[in-house]
């Protein structure tokens, strides 16, 4: 499979996987009687930032080893390096803005980022042999 195809259908995945733990965080934010405004926004842009963020992850990891493959394993390391701090800085300054301007629930908006590993794991448990591999 092409690694653009395999990076999308990846990044698909973990957007479903996302909305589905996000609608079942607002589902408990609606029974603990928290739901409001500052929790469904927070949850929308927490849904999109976990999103970007393993997609732009994916994208960087496919360059890095295309850089590796092309005997330039430094470049590659580099290039992994560099992709984790600008993705942690662009997403801290965007969050702790939000946060501070009071629009969005700091739960709501942190957790998803979290639910990325869980949705990896079910994801590969559900994955064929073979699958995923060029």
């Amino acid at each position: 499979m092409d690694d653009r195809r395999l990076v999308l259908k990846e990044t698909v995945t973990m957007a479903l996987g996302q909305a589905l733990c996000v609608a079942l965080m607002l589902g408990v934010f609606a029974l603990l009687g928290r739901l409001d405004d500052t929790v469904l926004l927070g949850g929308l842009l927490g849904w999109l930032f976990a999103v970007l963020n393993h997609f732009f992850l994916a994208m960087g990891a496919m360059m890095a080893a295309r850089k590796a493959l092309g005997e330039n394993v430094k470049g590659g390391k580099n290039l992994i390096q560099f992709s984790f701090f600008l993705r942690l800085a662009v997403l801290f300054l965007v969050m702790f803005a939000l946060l501070k301007s009071g629009r969005c629930n700091v739960f709501s908006l942190v957790l998803p980022l979290l639910f990325t590993r869980p949705i990896l794991t079910v994801e590969q448990f559900f994955r064929k042999d073979g699958e995923g591999k060029s």
